[in-house]
């Protein structure tokens, strides 16, 4: 036969849990999307189509919210995804690795002054805590990251000394707008004893340092989180980001007899800048 089966897996995706802990009057929500992706001993499923005792996907469905229930509460979504491999490599005898995919979305509560505040939150906009987990129930890689995070800085920022053709019409600028969507991926070293405080340290640094300097340009920006996230988590031990650029050009008030100092700006869609960087330790 010509062909060969050279790789395999599968999974059920898209699993959205929301779970209310309610081991006190204060209420907390966890709100999570889970990827279950298993690969093994599948090989003649894809051949001759034997299903003998392969997981269907609507157990590994299941799993997720039984285990939702019992192994998720306070705790992280990497250690969550830890103990989903665990069960699926432990509980079949025809998987071997598992990859679990997480993406928490936050949910912030009402002020402690408010009526209501034990039980009623508002959906945060200060990014997606997301985490990649693989292993064969014993060792594991767990990656973490923050998605769909936007962050603008009205100044300390520019752009100029770019290349010149007879294409360039973007004009040098050394105060601009810096409007982006964080979405940022780190792998963490062996294990961490606390995966949940370190992603929220690091969500602090990749604030703080997206502020705290002037930006030649986005990718020297990149750079600079980066580094500062790897000279102060010593758990971390290669960073990616990636920065659209969401443009936002001044309008010329001038036909309306109006000067416009720096205050009036149209926010772009398309087309837009994309950049992106790895920084790793040497």
């Amino acid at each position: 036969m010509p062909f060969e089966l050279s790789d395999n897996a599968y999974g059920k995706a898209q699993n959205r849990l929301v779970r209310i802990v309610r081991d006190t009057d204060r209420h907390e929500i966890r709100d999570v999307t889970v990827g279950v992706r298993l690969r093994g001993d599948f090989d003649e499923v894809y051949l001759s189509g034997d299903n003998t005792d392969i997981p269907a996907t609507d157990t590994m469905k299941n799993t997720v919210f039984g285990m939702g229930r019992t192994d998720f509460g306070s705790g992280s979504i990497e250690d969550f995804g830890k103990a989903l491999i665990t069960h699926f490599v432990a509980t079949s005898g025809r998987v071997a690795t598992g990859e679990i995919t997480l993406s928490e979305h936050p949910w912030v509560r009402l002020p402690d002054d408010a009526a209501g505040s034990d039980h009623t939150f508002y959906r945060g906009s200060s990014g997606n805590h997301t985490a990649w987990v693989s292993g064969d129930g014993e060792t594991f890689t767990v990656k973490a990251g923050i998605d769909d995070l936007f962050v603008l800085k009205s100044t300390a920022s520019g752009f100029k000394g770019f290349e010149r053709t007879q294409f360039t019409t973007l004009p040098e600028v050394d105060d601009r707008i810096l409007a982006t969507v964080i979405d940022a991926e780190w792998t963490y070293a062996d294990e961490v004893e606390d995966y949940q405080a370190s992603w929220e340290a690091i969500h602090d640094i990749v604030l703080r340092r997206f502020a705290d300097h002037y930006s030649d340009s986005v990718q020297q920006t990149i750079y600079n989180v980066a580094t500062a996230v790897l000279e102060a988590r010593p758990e971390v031990l290669e960073m990616t980001i990636e920065l659209p650029n969401k443009h936002h050009n001044l309008v010329d008030l001038s036909p309306f007899g109006l000067e416009n100092p720096g205050e009036v700006f149209i926010a772009t869609q398309d087309p837009f800048g994309l950049i992106t960087g790895t920084v790793k330790r040497t």
